[in-house]
């Protein structure tokens, strides 16, 4: 019998694309400082773009090359919003387009045009989705009354909120907006701290008003803050309050108890809107203290009127290296959790024995 040896794996075929922009004057926005933006595009794809004109061909593997294809058009469409692009714009943008891909390809819903990507705009910036969790947040934060979103920090959970939270403030949807943190210790003492009790509170504030920043003007901010249109405190300061015709953010969730969590949600008042965010991989509650994000979503989840939306190492929009960071602890936690359900498998340790 002859046995023939398989040979080298034939190459994917290239294609190419051709693009047209009728507006020139986006063109050098488009492209970037010296074409970085489309350097950018190649070196995350492996594709090649070349630019003549008005039009940009695009080469190299079908699949990649219809991404670059649809996040050019996606940013070219930013633009003419008017809407900045940097490179942190560019990565999104690659993000988008190949979920919309994987999307239309399950046919679990219908692709969303890049173009229709949702947004949120404050007075100092607009904030666009950089993640199809992020479009799915920003429509949940826009349509119900409670929102919980969880998972990993850097998606943007905390962020997006904010901003929704000043755009609502801005047209008068709200009165107010509270945002709050359980002063739980990452592995420090708060009673080593040095201050008073708001001087002890606010390093775990930080991140809120670091957000508040970004959305208002300083001085907006602290006048805000003056007539108590902004209120930025910890969890225990909501005891006993009704909260009407206000946006209330409820960040670092997980480390609620189920007790805190329970008055905390019984808050909502009136014309008020809720969310809660925090990443249950990251519970920094006493040993043996259930967590009250865990707690509320096994007994609240399904409920008319909730929404709860859900990220991942996928969504996180810091720095590339985090999200593969939070993949590699995942990676673990997974590892560890099958050796010990192993150990502790029925009839094992008897075989064993035996």
């Amino acid at each position: 019998m002859n046995h023939v040896l398989p040979g080298p794996a034939s190459p994917t075929p290239s294609v190419t694309l051709h693009l047209t922009f009728p507006d020139h004057t986006l063109l050098p926005l488009l492209f970037g400082a010296h074409d970085a933006h489309l350097a950018r595009i190649e070196h995350r794809l492996g594709v090649r773009l070349a630019s003549r004109g008005n039009r940009v061909a695009v080469t190299g593997p079908a699949e990649q090359a219809e991404c670059a294809r649809d996040a050019l058009l996606g940013l070219y469409a930013a633009l003419g919003r008017g809407d900045r692009i940097g490179g942190a714009e560019v990565d999104a943008a690659l993000r988008m387009a190949r979920a919309a891909r994987e999307t239309a390809e399950t046919a679990e819903e219908p692709r969303l045009p890049l173009s229709d990507i949702p947004s949120i705009r404050t007075r100092k910036a607009t904030i666009a989705a950089r993640s199809p969790a992020q479009a799915r947040y920003m429509e949940a934060l826009a349509s119900h009354e409670l929102v919980f979103a969880l998972g990993p920090a850097g998606t943007g959970k905390t962020y997006i909120a904010v901003a929704q939270a000043v755009a609502m403030l801005a047209s008068g949807k709200v009165e107010r907006i509270i945002l709050s943190r359980p002063a739980v210790e990452a592995g420090e003492r708060l009673g080593f701290l040095p201050g008073d009790l708001r001087d002890k509170v606010d390093p775990y504030l930080r991140p809120l008003y670091d957000a508040l920043a970004d959305m208002l003007p300083a001085d907006q901010v602290q006048r805000r803050m003056g007539t108590g249109e902004i209120e930025v405190a910890p969890l225990a300061f909501m005891r006993g309050r009704t909260l009407s015709h206000a946006f209330v953010i409820l960040d670092e969730a997980q480390n609620t108890t189920p007790v805190q969590m329970k008055m905390v949600l019984t808050r909502l008042g009136e014309g008020s809107r809720m969310v809660v965010t925090g990443d249950p991989s990251q519970i920094d509650l006493p040993p043996g203290q259930a967590s009250g994000l865990i707690d509320s979503l096994s007994t609240l989840e399904g409920m008319p009127g909730l929404a709860v939306v859900r990220f991942d190492e996928r969504d996180v929009v810091r720095h590339p290296l985090v999200a593969r960071i939070i993949e590699a602890y995942g990676r673990r936690a997974a590892a560890e959790r099958e050796a010990r359900s192993r150990a502790l498998a029925p009839g094992e340790g008897d075989a064993r024995a035996k």
